[in-house]
């Protein structure tokens, strides 16, 4: 009764037997996890944008239109130097930003090759070594001529705090309601198996077999449809996130100043939550199931 090979063949012949069952609930597990992905990845953007911001708190950038020359450049940097609060003024070429884009593209670097023309402004960076000032510097870019946009982090870390805020509580809500409907779904689909094998677990118990040995077919059964869930939704994401970064990742690029979170390294720790997920909702909703027949 101990042989592993017993246990997966009854496994696989459970999941046979009951095919459309375990086919129906796999496409559950499957649309539950692509929405708990969908908002991984949200998340894990928003924070990502959060620490790029936060690198540059003490930092206003003034993009400038393409008509203001060199010699307006020079007056316009004179005119912050001698500002109280103000550290270092420099001026940042589309060029150098560009090279900056491509750092924190990293392996999706090659996509910015593609543009026939660097769309990125002229810029003056103000290092601020008092953020109280920083208003102050503010408007006094507003009222210059050749602004074309003033980026200041302060005001966008306030909301991007109050917006992480908002989807991280909204999103351990909604993963606890998919979470429950994924174990009740699992378990209604092994209760049918058990159901049709009553009596022949009946017999089983009788003749000496321990819970674990008839448990544990529909345990496994309960991780393998888990996993295979998770393996679908991995794939699935993926290419959905390739498509987005491929298609979208410029223009978010542009406006919000840093680029999507690297691919590899979202889909390895969305992998890794899946599978986590897949197994352990197979595993809950294997042992609920059998709560009825066995001991627990």
């Amino acid at each position: 009764m101990n042989n592993p090979f017993v246990m997966m063949r009854q496994t696989f012949s459970q999941i046979g037997r009951n095919m459309n069952m375990t086919v129906a609930s796999m496409f559950s597990i499957t649309a539950i996890l692509l929405i708990l992905g969908i908002f991984f990845i949200i998340l894990v953007n928003i924070n990502n944008i959060s620490d790029s911001v936060k690198e540059n708190f003490g930092e206003v950038q003034i993009n400038l239109t393409n008509a203001v020359d060199e010699v307006k450049v020079k007056e316009m940097m004179d005119e912050f130097k001698p500002m109280d609060g103000v550290e270092n003024v420099s001026f940042l070429s589309r060029e150098a930003a560009m090279e900056n884009f491509k750092k924190k593209w990293g392996a999706n670097a090659d996509l910015l090759d593609k543009l026939e023309v660097n769309p990125l402004p002229n810029a003056i960076v103000v290092k601020v070594s008092d953020i109280e000032k920083a208003d102050g510097i503010v408007k006094r870019a507003e009222g210059m001529q050749g602004i074309e946009k003033i980026n200041y982090a302060q005001n966008t870390i306030d909301k991007l705090i109050k917006i992480s805020n908002y989807i991280q509580l909204g999103a351990l809500i909604l993963i606890a309601a998919l979470l429950a409907i994924s174990i009740v779904v699992v378990s209604n689909t092994i209760k049918l198996t058990v159901l049709a094998r009553e009596r022949e677990i009946t017999i089983m118990k009788y003749v000496g077999a321990t819970n674990w040995f008839i448990r544990g077919p529909f345990l496994l059964e309960g991780i393998i449809i888990g996993l295979i869930s998770a393996a679908v939704s991995s794939v699935v994401i993926a290419a959905i996130y390739h498509q987005v970064v491929a298609n979208f990742g410029f223009d978010f690029a542009l406006l919000m100043s840093t680029g999507f979170a690297p691919e590899e390294f979202l889909i390895k720790n969305l992998i890794v939550v899946y599978v986590a997920l897949g197994v352990s909702i197979g595993s809950c909703g294997s042992i609920i199931s059998m709560r009825r027949f066995l001991d627990t």
